[in-house]
């Protein structure tokens, strides 16, 4: 798959949920591999902040990114519709410190993206696949995210609420591209209980009952009741009367624990690169979203460039009669048993290492070691396959290196091992020639990797 960005430029108006200001936030269309960024366009020399997990410096409530004295909040709504909408790329603009509360929801941010539409680019979307389980706990709140292996991004949020009128729920989204209609219109809500010490906190100044729901489970006075009714701006209420409080009715009975998952989606487009893995969040909320996060973006830098899958249960695109035909290497110079992926511009290839390879009788044979250099040919062996299959005839054609550069080996491989090649095109292949790049895996660590040019030349 390719990434993605906008086909054009949309804004949206309203006032913001904390400083009550009047804000217009621009989606803008940006080049491959430029991620999420917003920029300040109120501020001198209009700064621009990265939205990932290590710029958030707040998220008493919500998500609040951060960089000097530069700061913009409520920004959670937004990325999740883009990343819903898998959206890689795109300049957000905006004039205030926060972006505007529209409904309380992502959904009129959806409507707009549609409207707008999207488009795919060259650069291919950088999945980071889940292989193992990854969990973060708070052991104080009980707020726990776990993310398992999966072959999509699904994710379940369960919420515990000390409330009887929500006290457990639900949601899960099984089908990404169900956001839209299960998930995008879900609004944020806030307990009666809460508002009074967020209004002392000088926060919710734009809050009203077009974009939140308020939910009212523990009975107060009639005369703080009113007061915070005039705080707020809405008519009064019989303080007998516990129930939810709003203008628009539920648009699901666990519409607050489907806005949760709209802001785990949120606070994951902070990660920095889609992710294909189950989500599964117990009492989630923006600080455990964001531990999370940081968590991610730790293991991700760990691993990079991430070893192909490698099923042994499958059968192989080439088997090793299919390589011999293809290739004119022979013992003990074929170094590929058999292809499991190919593509137009990569592919992923497999070397079992026995102790009887030929190479290991005078190679530290007290030590078996197989040579680096056979790596590399066995890589290259991998390229000329990749090529030869863009080709008619392949048979009648010979692939020989021209250049070797940026060779690294970082880890031995001795018996044992199983090696997984995998190359990519760097360019297109011209006048015979083209120039790949192949890493060697062995489990999920790389322990070598090149670029090389090869030519094909017809021969037989």
């Amino acid at each position: 798959m390719k990434q993605k960005t906008l086909k054009g430029s949309f804004s949206l108006c309203g006032k913001g949920l904390h400083t009550g200001l009047s804000l217009t936030v621009t989606f803008n269309p940006a080049p491959e591999n430029h991620g999420y960024k917003i920029q300040r366009i109120d501020l001198d020399g209009m700064p621009i902040i990265d939205a990932i997990a290590e710029n958030v410096v707040d998220t008493q409530r919500g998500t609040v990114l951060g960089k000097g004295d530069i700061k913009v909040s409520t920004i959670e709504h937004a990325l999740s519709a883009l990343y819903a909408l898998g959206v890689d790329n795109c300049l957000i603009q905006v004039n205030g410190p926060e972006f505007p509360i529209l409904d309380g929801s992502a959904i009129k941010y959806v409507e707009k993206i549609n409207e707008i539409g999207i488009e795919e680019q060259n650069a291919p979307k950088d999945y980071y696949v889940i292989r193992k389980k990854i969990e973060v706990k708070d052991e104080a709140t009980g707020s726990c995210i776990t993310i398992l292996p999966d072959d999509d991004f699904t994710l379940t949020a369960m919420c515990s609420f000390e409330s009887k009128f929500i006290h457990s729920q639900f949601a899960t989204l099984d089908d990404i591209k169900k956001y839209p209609e299960d998930i995008a219109a879900a609004r944020t809500f806030v307990f009666v209980r809460d508002i009074e010490p967020l209004l002392q906190a000088n926060l919710i100044k734009g809050g009203d009952l077009d974009n939140a729901i308020v939910i009212y489970e523990r009975q107060t006075t009639q005369e703080r009741l009113d007061t915070l009714a005039d705080m707020l701006h809405v008519e009064h209420r019989d303080a007998n009367e516990l129930g939810y409080i709003q203008h628009k009715p539920l648009v699901w009975d666990n519409e607050c624990t489907r806005h949760k998952l709209l802001d785990v989606i949120g606070d994951m487009a902070l990660i920095g690169k889609p992710v294909k893995g189950r989500i599964v969040a117990t009492r989630p909320g923006h600080t455990i979203n964001n531990k999370f996060a940081r968590e991610m973006r730790k293991e991700i830098r760990k691993h990079e460039i991430q070893a192909p899958a490698y099923d042994p249960n499958e059968e192989p695109v080439m088997d090793v009669n299919r390589i011999r035909e293809l290739l004119p290497h022979r013992y003990p110079m074929q170094l590929v048993d058999k292809v499991i992926e190919i593509g137009p511009n990569s592919i992923v290839g497999v070397k079992n290492i026995t102790s009887n390879e030929p190479f290991f009788t005078g190679h530290f044979p007290q030590e078996p070691v197989m040579p680096g250099v056979l790596q590399i040919e066995a890589m290259a062996q991998c390229g000329g396959l990749l090529v030869l299959n863009s080709v008619e005839e392949p048979e009648r054609w010979s692939t020989y290196f021209m250049k070797i550069d940026g060779v690294k080996f970082r880890q031995k491989v001795v018996p044992g091992d199983t090696l997984i090649f995998k190359v990519d095109l760097m360019a297109p292949l011209r006048h015979g020639i083209s120039t790949m790049h192949g890493y060697a895996f062995v489990g999920d660590k790389i322990v070598s990797e090149a670029t090389f040019t090869a030519q094909i030349v017809k021969n037989k």
